[in-house]
């Protein structure tokens, strides 16, 4: 098998800067306008010129627009747009739930793709890029940085998952998650999201109201139909299960089972005013991400 199927390298994340460069990065809602927001409305010089308006007291007799003045009579002043950097969080499941395909890529190798190239789009756009990585053991948190170096940075937590510690669930994971992440953030989570519970909903719908959070659903295709009638084995090099297809009610309960997930995590983001996406291990991340 393909190695690239089944793992990541640095190399294979750093050529997805050139797709990215293609799509756009989702913009803020402004959830949190005490930090300052996104785009902020300020007068000053050399910065992106946005409209004019009459004149203020206050306001700074540098951006009077003169010639608008002279034609109304009416002093009028320059606003200018100043883009500020906000953090981007890339939460990315690397459980053992993550290690599976049957077509494409592992979930957990589609998963780093899409967080690759959305830092890569983040850094593009100028924003700090940090990130969250799990496993069944372990947690890691990176600060949200600038530049370059932020993102390989993240792409090497991608490819070298800390060492095992103690056992945790992604309750402890999203408990942590709405830790770490200031107001007035972005924050992608990338996870086929087993395991979730109420708690885990409590702190999506924390991290919800002050930061725009956009989930991202990895699957497999066998995880939403089963194969034709027959009979297969699967294994994860441990422990083998044979799966016999030709059970039409099984079949039926397994295809519901799944979609049923689908649905909770649809009507909880409706719910929390979250975006919800779906990407399959054998579709292309650049394609569904635009």
């Amino acid at each position: 098998m393909n190695s690239e199927r089944v793992s990541v390298n640095l190399n294979m994340l750093i050529k997805l800067a050139k797709p990215a460069a293609s799509l756009k990065l989702f913009q803020s809602r402004i959830k949190a306008p005490q930090s300052g927001g996104y785009v902020s409305r300020t007068k000053g010089r050399g910065m992106e010129f946005d409209e004019v308006r009459l004149y203020q007291p206050g306001d700074d007799i540098r951006s009077i627009d003169w010639r608008v003045t002279a034609r109304t009579g009416k002093t009028h002043t320059k606003l200018f747009r100043e883009e500020r950097e906000r953090p981007i969080f890339i939460s990315v499941d690397y459980r053992a739930s993550m290690q599976f395909a049957t077509r494409g890529v592992f979930k957990a190798v589609q998963a780093a793709k899409l967080a690759a190239i959305l830092a890569w789009l983040a850094q593009r756009h100028g924003d700090r890029i940090g990130g969250q990585i799990f496993t069944d053991t372990s947690c890691r948190e990176l600060k949200p940085q600038n530049g370059k170096q932020a993102v390989l940075h993240f792409l090497n937590a991608l490819i070298k998952t800390e060492t095992q510690q103690a056992a945790i669930d992604l309750e402890q994971v999203m408990g942590r998650l709405s830790h770490h992440v200031k107001p007035g953030g972005l924050v992608y989570i990338i996870s086929d999201f087993r395991g979730m519970n109420p708690a885990i909903e409590n702190y999506l719908a924390k991290l919800a109201r002050h930061c725009d959070v956009i989930m991202i659903l990895v699957y497999d295709p066998l995880e939403s139909h089963l194969p034709a009638k027959g009979r297969y084995r699967f294994t994860d090099n441990t422990t083998d299960v044979v799966v016999d297809t030709g059970d039409k009610q099984r079949m039926l309960n397994y295809q519901q089972k799944f979609q049923q997930h689908c649905d909770d995590l649809q009507t909880l983001a409706n719910k929390l005013n979250i975006r919800l996406l779906r990407c399959a291990s054998n579709e292309d991340p650049v394609q569904v991400l635009r």
